[in-house]
């Protein structure tokens, strides 16, 4: 039995892109956060589903078969941010063309914080030279 053409159109919401593109930066080693650092970012990220974190510091743009993205972030302290933003780049893009079909046109990255791990700060805490 031949497989039957049924016609109709597709659309990807803004939402649904910038969701994956979310998770998949998150994916990347040494991005520490989506979105700036604040206690704003702290709260929505406590009150809000899996699918709004996942948002957060993600602008989309898309068309029917390319995207603009832009994805502000925040690193971990002690790892290469050139090399985390091409790695950002290579993961997004890689994600949206295999999940949604879209070719990222142009992804750009803010690094907009940097997070030290509590480790690394008790460690800095413990070799400052105490005055009496």
């Amino acid at each position: 039995m031949a497989e039957q053409k049924i016609a109709g159109e597709t659309i990807i919401e803004d939402e649904v892109v910038a969701s994956i593109v979310g998770i998949a930066a998150m994916e990347v080693e040494g991005v520490a956060h989506l979105g700036k650092a604040s206690i704003r970012r702290s709260l929505t990220e406590r009150l809000a589903g899996t699918g709004t974190k996942a948002r957060t510091g993600v602008e989309v743009e898309v068309g029917k078969k390319e995207a603009i993205v832009d994805v502000t972030l925040g690193v971990i302290y002690g790892f290469n941010i050139p090399n985390i933003a091409t790695d950002v780049r290579k993961k997004v893009a890689s994600r949206l063309l295999e999940i949604t079909g879209l070719v990222a046109k142009e992804i750009n990255v803010d690094v907009a914080s940097i997070e030290v791990p509590a480790k690394m700060l008790e460690k800095v805490g413990k070799q400052r030279p105490k005055v009496e």
